[in-house]
Formats: C-alpha cells, structure tokens, sequence
C-alpha cells in the first residue's frame, strides 16, 4: 500500500521522512541552542490550567533547555522557568527549524499528510459542527495553520463562506499566502478587537498550537472574544494523559523545546470552563503512540523490561495496532481533541 492510502496504517515515515531528519536535527539544534544561550531571561509561572503553584517534588525531568513540572493539583506538565511571550515571538521568527519544515519536511510529506491526517481532519471539524447545531456557513478561523492544508481542505468541502488563517510565522504565513488563503500575520492576543469582531466568526479551529504558548489562557481568551455567542472552539494539543508521553517522560518526541504546556482532558477543559466555554466533547484520536514507543525501545532509548506482557504487545505491530485502537477509544493516546461552546458572556 501506498504512503497516502486511507486504509493503510499510519507510520512515522509518512508524515516525517526518514532521509530529511538529519537536516531537521541541525536545525533542531540551532533552535535549542537559542534558548538555552538565553535561560537567563526566563520567568517564573504557575500551573497553565488551574493557576496553582503546587508542584509535584516527584514529577520533574529535564530535557534541554527546559526544566518541566507537574502540577499536584491538576496534572499538567508544564515548563518553568520560561521564554517570556516576546522572547517567543522572537524565536519562531528567526527559526531554522520551521524553515526547513517549511521548505523540506511539509512539501515531501504533503501527500500523505494531506490524506491521512487534514483531509479526514477537515471531514471531523465538519461532522463536529453539525452535530453541536451551529449554522451552516459564516467564518471559520483557523490559529496557528502551518502550510496552510487543512484550510484548504476545509475551502473544498464549500461547507464555510469565508476562511481566514491567522499565522504569525513569516514563512508559514507567506506559504498560505501562496495557497490563496485570507491571512492575517499575527498571534492572535495581538490582533486589535475591532479586526476579530469583523469575523463574524462561527468556528475557531487550532491544532497543535496551544502547547507552544507563554500564556495559553490569554490564548483561549482570545478565542473566546473572536467567537460569536455559541460559536465552537476546537483545540488540538498533546496529552499529558497520553500513552506516549506517560510512558517515555523526557524521552518523547512531543516533548521537545517548543511545547511548554502539556494538559490533560481534565485540566485542558478547566481552563476552557474558565474563559468563557462550555465543554462539548473530548476525544483523543491519535494514531502513532504506540509507534514511537516501540521505535524508542528499539532504538535503545527506552525499555520494557520487567513488563514482559507490555513489551509483548508494544513490540508485535499487529497487538500494537489493536492497543492503538484502545488508546483511542479510552481517551489514552497522546494526542487530544477539544471542542468548546462559548458562552453569551465569557468570563475574563
């Protein structure tokens, strides 16, 4: 079967091609060198979800440049000290490793990604939006679109009136550009209020973008006062709570010198409940938790041992697509869906 047939199951390969991660890894490293060479401007925060600053003495690793917490409160895994927002504004401005994602990784992997991962993604926020009852048409806003596919993808089901992609990376913005995507090149705690009121928005859509953030609330908050009343909001993020990352800790890939916020279900929905939405529905749909965990057994990285009956299945491809297909069903895999109403009047 090919990379981009629907019915084949989804590996790492596909969406990240084995020959380009030399090149991503250099770039990677420019990346992480730049913070670590500024740690000194790091700040101090408390838990990104509750707001408490109890952390668990026992649920602390390290992983260049980061030193990452959990909450005793609510479980997120969380970086503290941190790039303070405009260190980070500066950061994925200058970045050598969206560049070469932007230039290398995305191009190669297009076809694949576009077939398994934004097409079905789009049909999802489409079934979505019909099931909790919001109207047909108006705007849909995506935050944070990358190159730009999934709003494509969205643009060809006709389902939407109009599409706007807010991307505050220079070169990711200028690639949705050249897709004939409406863009406004800004995060969107910076855009003024008047431009997010003449949205009209019915729908915000953002996929892996809340986990990168200095203040995810604000970001919610953001959300929020770009909705209409009633409008859905549908986040996308690691889980804390997931297979991969419970397991692997520092050693995972999702935990990386980008991701400063690692909610789980529960605590990812106190934070929406707090800025002004009500909680909808709760998946967690991934597809390749129990892949990278093998891969980092074999590769020598991690181990199974003492857990003969883990091992067994994580090791046998054929019992791990089975444990994948439970992962999902359970809300275990890593990988989490959100989908929030806002409220007539948010709070603030």
């Amino acid at each position: 079967m090919s990379a981009a047939d629907p019915a084949a199951p989804l590996r790492e390969h596909d969406i990240r091609a084995d020959d380009l991660k030399a090149g991503q890894q250099a770039a990677l490293e420019h990346d992480i060198q730049y913070l670590h060479a500024r740690r000194a401007a790091f700040v101090e925060v408390s838990c990104p979800a509750c707001g408490a600053d109890d952390r668990d003495a026992h649920a602390v690793f390290i992983k260049r440049p980061h030193t990452y917490h959990t909450c005793a409160r609510c479980s997120t895994i969380y970086v503290s000290p941190r790039p303070p927002a405009a260190m980070l504004g500066e950061f994925y401005a200058q970045s050598p490793n969206y560049a070469y994602w932007n230039a290398h990784v995305f191009p190669r992997s297009e076809a694949a990604r576009r077939e398994r991962i934004f097409r079905p993604r789009a049909r999802r926020v489409v079934e979505i939006v019909g099931r909790h009852a919001v109207a047909p048409g108006g705007t849909l806003v995506e935050v944070g679109p990358g190159f730009g596919t999934f709003a494509e993808e969205v643009r060809a089901l006709g389902v939407m009136d109009r599409i706007v992609v807010i991307e505050p990376t220079p070169d990711l913005a200028a690639t949705c550009r050249s897709r004939g995507l409406e863009v406004i090149e800004a995060p969107i705690e910076q855009v003024d209020e008047a431009t997010l009121a003449a949205l009209g928005t019915t729908v915000v859509a953002s996929f892996e973008c809340i986990e990168h953030l200095f203040d995810p609330g604000a970001f919610v908050r953001s959300c929020a006062r770009v909705l209409q009343p009633g409008g859905l909001l549908l986040l996308t993020c690691p889980s804390a709570a997931g297979f991969d990352i419970a397991l692997l800790r520092g050693e995972s890939d999702a935990v990386d010198h980008e991701h400063l916020n690692y909610f789980t279900p529960d605590s990812l929905g106190l934070l929406l409940e707090a800025c002004g939405f009500d909680v909808l529905e709760t998946i967690t749909p991934g597809l390749l938790d129990v892949e990278l965990v093998r891969k980092k057994v074999q590769e020598g990285r991690a181990s199974l041992r003492g857990q003969p009956f883990l091992e067994r299945v994580v090791m046998d491809p054929i019992l791990g697509d089975a444990l994948q297909s439970f992962l999902q069903a359970h809300g275990l895999s890593s990988h989490l869906w959100m989908v929030g109403r806002r409220r007539p009047s948010p709070r603030t």
